[in-house]
């Protein structure tokens, strides 16, 4: 036994004598300083896990644990004393292996230049620089929002461009032509329209889209009575454009007035909490957090929520989560009493509430996917499949198995590797069935997943290809081909998600197979689109490499009944000029020269190949010095 295990064997002892009564624990490392603090009901419970088998834990409390050399603790009447103790204590010490978050929700303002061609635009801070500034705002993902939306409606540039020196210089831009800038660069507009057009962008953004429409609509028919035309049809189109940001707006919105929606994408060895702030029914801010390693989801989004709420004194009605949290009861009754009112802490399952909290994790994994050089639909298929089969994780390293044969001959097998949702075609591995005889795909599974866990024995320190081990497996086949295989794992002492793809009468996937049963998938549509192209990619794999399989047996069956040309040769003659059409291709001399032949074979090869050539012609002789 090593020092380390000797060390939590002893730590768990000492946790086997906590008594079971609310509290807060604090863990140590060796200089003395505070690396985790957690709260718990029963206090012996939940320390004890700390120190019991690591296949209980996720990789954030495995590296924890490691760190640990003693631990403290300080009992509380009851658990939600435990709770407002705890978030005061990580205030005070910020330990390392708690979700620690940022407050870096600066003001924002809004920046007019001075002059009679003005930008508008969005800044972090007020400077003295001349220029206007509106503000300060709370939130800047609002400000940036709505000053975007101002120069769309009115049509302002945001290019860098400078009036009226750079007036007739260059062609318009692209914004021009899809009717979102008024291309002062080529004289489409006058100075005093475009101070119009600002003046009126500006009071959009003071008193919001209903005023300006109100204020906007008198003016167009005071200049339609004026018969001034081309003003009257100009602020049409801006009312127009109002209209339109405003139906978008309408996708976002929410029948729950006051709200925030808060959702998790995880990824490998990173997660993303995002959170949608509604007020009066629509989304007024949005922030993202990105964390390390978070492991359980339900044990991160309480860790998030105590961390957030912690540092916001805005506490909506309404929290809607997008999966299950641990602790639901005691959360709400802690936010219920920092708010002074009532705060509900929802998980929604279908309607309005689930698709925001839906749109709100498809958010996160977007984000989440631009740090890790994924795309967003990577991400969440990812993050979707996880959340199917009920893994901690989104799956990042899939492993997937397929079986091909013909009644029985050239039983062959194909493995294919999917990283972050992509094909890693380097990690591909195909396998020749060497103890099956007849068609038992079965049988044929459990001898290619076994041989793959003993490559892992042998590489497993090299953490790559057969040295490293997935996330999750996926076996082209059914709840037989799950049974088959699964044995394999146990016996091997590896805990890895197993799981069968089932296809339908048309060979499209179906569903999910398990021990003991199915999902269907075709109602989650990023995970079904994921799992439907691992398993077309796995069985082109197998059945390709079946076919050649079979193509070099007609081959070398075709080589094999000329005189002269036995196993060694044909190999031989294959290994030489690679394909068959380059040995019909050959002429006599050639094939004499190919190793391991002789003139009288290679004679045999030519008019097997050539019956109507008749007699090959003699090769030259060469010419000696």
């Amino acid at each position: 036994m090593t020092e380390h295990e000797k060390h939590i064997r002893e730590l768990r002892a000492r946790a086997m004598r906590l008594p079971l009564h609310p509290g807060v624990y604090l863990m140590h490392d060796k200089s003395g300083k505070i690396i985790y603090i957690g709260k718990a009901k029963a206090l012996k419970n939940r320390v004890s896990q700390y120190f019991g088998s690591e296949k209980n834990h996720d990789e954030k409390v495995r590296q924890m644990v490691a760190h640990v050399d003693y631990f403290e603790y300080i009992l509380t009447d009851s658990e939600f004393e435990a709770l407002v103790l705890e978030c005061s204590l990580i205030k005070q010490h910020t330990p390392k292996y708690n979700i620690l978050l940022k407050d870096d929700k600066g003001y924002s303002y809004i920046r007019v230049t001075k002059g009679p061609w003005a930008r508008i635009s969005e800044a972090k801070r007020a400077a003295d620089d001349g220029a206007e500034y509106i503000g300060p705002y709370v939130s800047g993902w609002s400000v940036r929002r709505s000053v975007d939306e101002a120069r769309k409606i009115f049509r302002l540039p945001t290019c860098h461009r400078r009036f009226p020196q750079d007036i007739g210089k260059g062609r318009p831009c692209l914004n021009y032509y899809i009717k979102q800038c008024c291309a002062p660069c080529r004289g489409k507009i006058t100075e005093e329209e475009y101070g119009e057009a600002v003046r009126d962008a500006l009071d959009f953004l003071r008193g919001g889209s209903a005023e300006s429409v109100r204020g906007l609509t008198g003016r167009m028919e005071e200049a339609a009575r004026k018969l001034e035309f081309e003003r009257a049809a100009r602020i049409r189109d801006c009312l127009a454009a109002i209209r339109r940001m405003g139906e978008r707006q309408k996708v976002v919105a929410s029948k729950v007035p006051e709200q925030d929606v808060i959702a998790l994408t995880q990824g490998a060895g990173r997660s993303c909490f995002e959170v949608f702030r509604f007020e009066k029914g629509r989304l007024t801010d949005r922030e993202t957090f990105f964390l390390g390693e978070t492991g359980n989801p339900a044990s991160a989004r309480d860790e998030f929520l105590e961390r957030y709420y912690s540092m916001r004194s805005r506490i909506p009605p309404r929290v809607t989560l997008d999966g299950p949290v641990e602790g639901r009861e005691l959360l709400a009754q802690w936010l219920t009493e920092k708010a002074g009112r009532k705060v509900a802490v929802t998980v929604p399952k279908k309607g309005e509430q689930a698709r925001l909290a839906e749109m709100c994790r498809s958010n996160a994994a977007e984000q989440l996917a631009q740090t890790m050089g994924r795309t967003g639909k990577e991400a969440s298929a990812l993050d979707e499949l996880g959340r199917l089969l009920g893994l901690e994780e989104p799956p990042a390293y899939i492993e997937s198995y397929d079986i091909s044969n013909l009644a029985g001959g050239e039983n062959v097998a194909g493995m294919v590797v999917f990283e972050n949702g992509r094909p890693l075609r380097s990690a591909y591995r195909r396998f020749k069935i060497k103890t099956v005889v007849g068609q038992d795909d079965y049988a044929s599974m459990h001898e290619v997943v076994a041989r793959r866990l003993k490559e892992y024995d042998k590489e497993k320190g090299s953490g790559e290809g057969f040295g490293r081990l997935p996330d999750l497996i996926l076996l082209d086949g059914g709840r037989g081909h799950v049974a088959a295989v699964q044995p394999v794992l146990d016996a091997a002492g590896i805990s890895v998600p197993l799981f069968g793809m089932v296809k339908d009468g048309r060979h499209r996937t179906r569903a999910i197979a398990k021990n003991g049963g199915e999902i269907a998938i075709n109602s989650n549509r990023s995970a079904f689109t994921l799992v439907s192209s691992i398993q077309e990619e796995v069985h082109r794999f197998a059945i390709g490499y079946h076919r050649q399989l079979r193509k070099k047996a007609a081959v070398s069956s075709a080589l094999l009944s000329v005189e002269g040309v036995g196993p060694v040769r044909a190999k031989g003659l294959l290994k030489h000029f690679r394909t068959v059409a380059a040995i019909r291709g050959a002429d006599l001399t050639e094939l004499i020269h190919a190793p391991g032949m002789t003139e009288p074979a290679a004679r045999n090869v030519y008019r097997a190949f050539h019956p109507d050539a008749g007699e090959a012609p003699a090769p030259e002789p060469e010419e000696r010095c």
